[in-house]
């Protein structure tokens, strides 16, 4: 005769693996998607001389909290200025900001955008290519490797023979 005994809070690991892991897989995906947009994006990109004309400043305080924190430095966004293939002037903002910032005003630039859609510009460096996927990739690698060990470990736990608990058997009739 076997008896089993479950033990409350013993699926909580598993539940922690699971949710890691789906958590993990998760951001992976997104950090995928944004390097198949980026590389895209690079497959059809133009090459054009930009000009950075200006540095917008911009202090982001909008946490769930609205409190200020003591490192909440206001950021540099460059804005570029440059001329595609069509003659027009463009200008943007670059979609990676930093403190100290990263380009000076005058500061010449290479520019990548689209030839169908001149206004979809990036400057052509790390940060403002890649950094948004690494960022989620890295996540997610991250995550859903703790995820992984957990389960693994779980697992092997839990393959390991739990502690028998000895029922005595009923007792033989005498004669």
């Amino acid at each position: 005769m076997r008896v089993e005994v479950r033990m409350r809070g013993r699926r909580a690991p598993r539940w922690f693996a699971f949710g890691a892991i789906a958590f993990g897989a998760l951001f992976l995906t997104v950090g995928l998607v944004l390097a198949g947009l980026t590389v895209s994006f690079l497959a059809d990109a133009r090459h054009a001389q930009g000009t950075v004309v200006d540095l917008e400043w911009r202090g982001d305080h909008s946490g769930t909290s609205g409190r200020r924190r003591g490192n909440d430095a206001p950021v540099a966004y460059p804005v570029v200025e440059f001329t595609p293939a069509d003659g027009t002037h463009r200008t943007f903002e670059g979609s990676t900001g930093s403190n100290p910032p990263a380009y000076e005003r005058g500061e010449r630039v290479e520019v990548l955008y689209r030839a169908d859609s001149p206004g979809d510009a990036r400057i052509d460096g790390f940060a403002s290519l890649w950094l948004l996927p690494l960022v989620f990739g890295g996540i997610g690698l991250v995550i859903g490797g703790v995820g992984t060990v957990a389960a693994v470990v779980t697992r092997r736990r839990s393959g390991a023979a739990p502690p028998k608990r000895v029922v005595p058997a009923p007792a033989a009739p005498r004669r």
